[in-house]
């Protein structure tokens, strides 16, 4: 079985370990590293480099190279957690892949960011014509360069545009062609329904979330985590044919609303999720997307106290540990285990 993973370890030293140990499979070489291909449709490249379903998991956006599309979609994975997908008649550059410091420039069309897990030591910055905007938290964010505006669908970013910075929060944008730098509000619904590029990324973040329980069910065993398992991050599925993240403990809610689960937590379902029951059967994942009704990204994770630290309202229900989720030589106190 291909896979490949960052390894994680406790306390503040997690990043800094993090990249003195580069991602590795048992069985091939096949790496997620930040630029990794992780899926494209119709026509897309790099350079001179033509992309299909044989690139997935090998073509690699380096250091000043260029992601381009015509008729075409594509995804890219940066830091653990987090995806940038493409529109089609579009192009990015990246400018750092480095872990801690996360540059990718938008020249023209559209791109939409997922942030499902962003630790502190990350500096994630997206980057395009007349702005440059860092990402604070999880959620979900849009970056139109043929339009010139920067949206923030959910979470929170600064933007750095015309010698000013305005902050950014949910259901917010900031038109870059208006002298007065000010945040306004959008019609999510409009965009929602309207947006080619976030109805492509709502069913890619679906698709991710079926693989990712498929994924974790590989690494539990006997009621703990199973062979192979070394912590939170990308994961190669062979029958998803990509990368797919899994958190080091309990689980998350994505942008759009679709669940991602540590092997515990699929191990251990059913659980009580915002106040209704939900059997996990192993097929589909405990969280339905609703888009952004269930206030994502929510989250039920360990707390340094090791109480548990639950969050929007999610407990388990069963064959949970009253100190919450431990395993994998560290514990819930260790960073990449909880924001």
């Amino acid at each position: 079985m291909r896979l490949a993973r960052w390894k994680s370890v406790a306390g503040a030293c997690f990043l800094a370990a993090l990249l003195s140990v580069p991602a590795w499979s048992d069985t091939d070489n096949r790496q997620a590293v930040p630029g990794t291909l992780n899926y494209v449709e119709g026509q897309a490249s790099i350079g001179d480099q033509a992309l299909d379903s044989k690139a997935i998991g090998e073509a690699e956006l380096g250091n000043g190279q260029v992601l381009e599309t015509k008729n075409g979609k594509a995804e890219i994975l940066l830091t653990p957690g987090v995806y940038l997908r493409l529109g089609s008649n579009s192009s990015a550059k990246m400018v750092s892949n480095s872990l801690t410091n996360t540059e990718v420039m938008v020249n023209s069309g559209e791109a939409m960011l997922e942030v499902d897990e962003l630790y502190k030591e990350n500096n994630l910055r997206i980057s395009q014509p007349g702005a440059d905007t860092r990402i604070v938290k999880t959620g979900l964010y849009d970056f139109d360069a043929g339009n010139q505006a920067v949206r923030v669908f959910d979470g929170k970013a600064v933007v750095a545009a015309n010698d000013h910075e305005t902050t950014l929060k949910k259901n917010r944008e900031l038109a870059l062609n208006n002298t007065d730098v000010k945040a306004t509000e959008f019609n999510k619904k409009a965009v929602t329904q309207s947006d080619d590029l976030y109805r492509w990324s709502s069913l890619r973040s679906q698709y991710l979330s079926e693989a990712n329980v498929n994924t974790a069910q590989m690494y539990f065993a006997n009621g703990w985590y199973g062979p192979g398992w070394w912590g939170p991050g990308w994961y190669w599925n062979p029958w998803f044919a990509g990368f797919t993240f899994l958190p080091g403990n309990g689980f998350f809610y994505s942008p759009f609303g679709w669940g991602f689960y540590s092997p515990l937590v699929v191990g251990r379902g059913p659980a009580v999720i915002g106040g209704g029951f939900h059997h996990f059967d192993g097929a589909r994942p405990m969280a339905i997307g609703h888009g952004f009704n269930n206030n994502a990204v929510t989250a039920m994770r360990g707390d340094p106290s090791g109480m548990g630290g639950f969050r929007g309202g999610e407990m388990p229900t069963r064959g949970v540990p009253s100190g919450g989720f431990h395993g994998g030589g560290f514990h819930s106190g260790g960073m990449g285990m909880h924001r």
